[in-house]
């Protein structure tokens, strides 16, 4: 089966530049943006006052010394607003790069393929390569999956892709950032989420290590002297409509949520696959999808997860919850 390439129209960069941009991202973000360079991307997230998550992202460095941000299309613009707000006394500036697209390249043999179009590959997990007009990130450890970000100069590479992989539905890509258990901020989730909620702890999104930044008080609060109620699962339902983010999660007979959908896609012409933030005690009983009496749905920890409420003495595999 040879690899597939699809545009991400559901992603979106953001660009920010200047003098000042390394340490306005640095007190600004969960990630340490001193370890972003020409080879070394970053996952991370941009929180407010109380610890919430504004948008989540990856970070990396352009050819031309740029930050590139990934982050999801519907609340590019949202984001961009906000921190212009606070780049106002910094000698940096934040615009959106409609001039750039995101692509997703995934499967076996992906890497040679890869390779037999661009100078250079990452081989390492966030490893980060850039060329005139183009960037390519590895984004697991197995090295079958890749993002590549491509400038409208570049549509030598963009016309070259199908003589190296097949095209495929972006759906397939979302379906695999999924089974990652890569919980993404969505606009119907803006302030919803803790990052431990969404197990960015676990996931490299948050570095303990940093310093201050916007939320750390709040964030590194729970992580040294709390334990997190709530986190990130996998889940599958039977349902033709794909379930939006933000949906409650409820046990048997409840009126109040348990729960929310993260991310959904669909998997079949009945089924879905989604990660979900439940609390601990709900994932280990029946939950339903929209109210009481919605569809049950079933319940997974993602394999880091279940090693870290292992490590912890927590027991994440009970009731509706089964063991990877």
């Amino acid at each position: 089966m040879p690899p597939f390439y699809s545009p991400l129209h559901h992603e979106s960069l953001l660009r920010v530049s200047g003098p000042d941009a390394a340490t306005f991202l640095q007190g600004q973000t969960t990630c340490d943006v001193r370890q972003v360079d020409s080879h070394n991307a970053r996952p991370g997230a941009w929180c407010n006052v109380q610890g919430r998550i504004l948008a989540d992202f990856l970070l990396t460095l352009d050819a031309a010394g740029h930050y590139l941000l990934r982050l999801r299309a519907d609340i590019i613009e949202g984001t961009a607003e906000r921190l212009k707000k606070y780049v106002v006394f910094s000698k940096a500036s934040i615009d959106a790069a409609p001039d750039w697209q995101v692509i997703g390249c995934w499967g076996e043999g992906v890497k040679a393929a890869l390779q037999a179009l661009l100078p250079e590959v990452p081989g390492a997990r966030h490893g980060s390569c850039a060329g005139e007009g183009y960037q390519l990130l590895q984004v697991d450890d197995a090295g079958q999956r890749y993002e590549l970000f491509l400038s409208s100069e570049r549509k030598d590479l963009l016309e070259a892709l199908p003589a190296h992989l097949q095209a495929a539905e972006p759906g397939q890509w979302r379906a695999l950032e999924i089974a990652a258990g890569i919980g993404r901020v969505e606009a119907a989730t803006v302030e919803a989420f803790l990052p431990q909620m969404l197990n960015y702890d676990l996931t490299g999104f948050v570095n303990f290590q940093k310093g201050c930044y916007t939320g750390q008080e709040v964030i590194a609060r729970l992580h040294y002297r709390g334990t997190a109620k709530r986190r990130l699962f996998l889940a599958r339902v039977d349902a033709a409509e794909i379930p939006t983010a933000g949906t409650g999660l409820y046990t048997e007979g409840a009126n109040q949520a348990a729960g929310n959908v993260v991310n959904a896609v669909a998997t079949g012409e009945q089924s879905c696959a989604l990660l979900v933030c439940a609390s601990l005690s709900a994932a280990q009983a029946p939950l339903c999808l929209g109210n009481a009496d919605g569809p049950r749905l079933q319940l997974q920890a993602p394999d880091y997860l279940e090693e870290a409420l292992s490590e912890a003495g927590q027991d994440g595999q009970q009731g509706n919850t089964a063991k990877p």
